[in-house]
């Protein structure tokens, strides 16, 4: 398989992924199953139909609204797909048509769907935390085996315990304003920047930081949020893992070009 065809697969894979994500963010937080009953109109209850539930086609088709009662579907629903659909088209553009990808993909989905979780609830459920790194980390050995990467796998360890340590450490030293599950989500972002390498996890965990703080500060200053109110921290954790995943290396590359 060429790089062009993982990219193109995976995001359309990402597609059909975001709409399960979805469902994966409406009911974990509330306790629902995931499974049963299947995919329905959260007003009037009626099941989606195959043609009323394809990605962001069926949402703008419909118009924006549940074709028995009208009521109007979130704009959520489409975002949280096409998001999806080019965060997977990007890590597939970074890694190419490697035995990791599957792993990857997988630690994407997992931060797509615990960071819209964590903004609306404030909350990381282990019922997604927990799936998401059992699956990736075996993912990761499979890859290493597949392509003698078990140097890269030994990192990817050493980042589960410093992820998972330094935000301990800072949980038990303020645990108001650290909850216990962003110590679990930064095992899980330690995971995949330590298979990238020891400086692309200590970037990611402190642009995690840098980016809540800077987040935090713009809100305060709108008039948004209050002084000493948190806000949600996955997020940041996420997106600090995810950006410096897809840029690190290319930035590396340049520099290299640039000094050569």
């Amino acid at each position: 398989m060429t790089d062009t065809v993982a990219i193109v697969l995976a995001a359309i894979i990402g597609l059909a992924i975001g709409s399960f994500l979805n469902v994966v963010i409406a009911r974990v937080p509330i306790g629902e199953s995931i499974v049963k009953p299947p995919s329905h109109c959260p007003k009037c209850g009626t099941v989606l139909r195959l043609y009323d539930n394809i990605p962001v086609l069926s949402w703008l088709v419909l118009g924006r609204k549940c074709r028995i009662c009208r009521a109007t579907i979130s704009a959520q629903y489409p975002l949280v797909e096409t998001g999806t659909a080019v965060l997977f088209a990007l890590v597939a553009w970074r890694v190419g048509a490697h035995a990791d990808l599957p792993a990857l993909l997988v630690a994407a989905a997992a931060f797509v769907a615990l960071s819209a979780i964590d903004l609306q609830t404030k909350r990381l459920p282990d019922l997604v935390v927990f799936p998401s790194l059992a699956m990736t980390a075996a993912g990761l050995v499979v890859a290493a085996a597949i392509d003698d990467r078990f140097d890269d796998l030994g990192r990817a360890g050493i980042g589960v315990a410093v992820g998972f340590g330094v935000l301990l450490v800072i949980h038990v030293a303020k645990p108001n304003g650290m909850g216990f599950g962003d110590v679990k989500l930064a095992a899980l972002c330690g995971l995949v920047l330590g298979w990238f390498g020891l400086a692309d996890l200590a970037v990611g965990l402190y642009a995690g930081f840098v980016l809540g703080a800077a987040v935090g500060v713009a809100l305060m200053v709108v008039g948004r949020v209050r002084r000493g109110v948190t806000i949600p921290f996955g997020p940041f954790l996420a997106a600090g893992t995810m950006i410096t995943i897809l840029a690190l290396g290319s930035w590396a590359d340049w520099l290299r070009d640039l000094y050569a």
